[in-house]
């Protein structure tokens, strides 16, 4: 990822949060012809004694697990907010539009999880990540049709070996800061969020 110092992050701790908020990912890795291969899914994400593991899996059909088996180095992107800035926001016409946007990428190595135990465990994580209330549902579906769901996935963890955070929130251009946030502040949902990180990095006033 292309990261101008301006936009860059190295807190552990704002890249599990974008993680945590937006944890619908983009595993890539290549496949047997050496093409990128993409799988877009939920993962959950461990934090285990200082560094990220992240937990997930695909559908048994799915190639992708064989591609992380014969080659476990992979990527895996998260996207946070984004959203158009139009030039109006400056004070003067010589200006051009730009993308504003968060965003996570971690390279990773991936071991396979076969063990029915571990699959379990990682199902019942993501159940908690996203409805917790479904979780006395999965238990009561019976052994018998969980094992043939779990047999149907194949799981995965993925061990964190680098991580890149940006926040490209258009810190350089001080003097559009106040316009683009009220801008964001009056739009979209991800605009809002936007809004509320420059006002977390002291962009555009108090």
């Amino acid at each position: 990822m292309y990261q101008p110092p301006q936009f860059q992050s190295d807190d552990p701790a704002v890249a599990a949060e974008l993680m945590r908020a937006n944890p619908f990912a983009s595993l890539i890795s290549n496949d047997d012809t050496g093409f990128p291969f993409v799988t877009h899914l939920p993962l959950h994400l461990d934090e285990r004694e200082g560094r990220f593991v992240l937990l997930g899996h695909v559908a048994k059909p799915n190639p992708h697990w064989r591609h992380l088996q014969a080659r476990p180095e992979a990527l895996v992107t998260f996207l946070g907010p984004h959203a158009y800035m139009s030039p109006k926001v400056y004070p003067d016409l010589q200006r051009v539009p730009t993308w504003n946007y968060l965003a996570v990428h971690c390279r990773v190595r991936a071991r396979l999880l076969e063990d029915a135990g571990a699959k379990d465990g990682l199902l019942k994580k993501l159940i908690a990540d996203h409805e917790p209330d479904y979780a006395p549902q999965w238990q009561g579906l019976g052994e018998e049709f969980a094992h043939k769901m779990l047999a149907g996935i194949v799981a995965f963890e993925l061990d964190v070996q680098q991580w890149a955070c940006k926040l490209k929130v258009n810190q350089h251009r001080p003097e559009a800061h106040a316009r683009m946030r009220a801008i964001y502040a009056a739009g979209n949902e991800d605009e809002r969020e936007l809004a509320q990180w420059m006002q977390r990095l002291g962009l555009g006033g108090a």
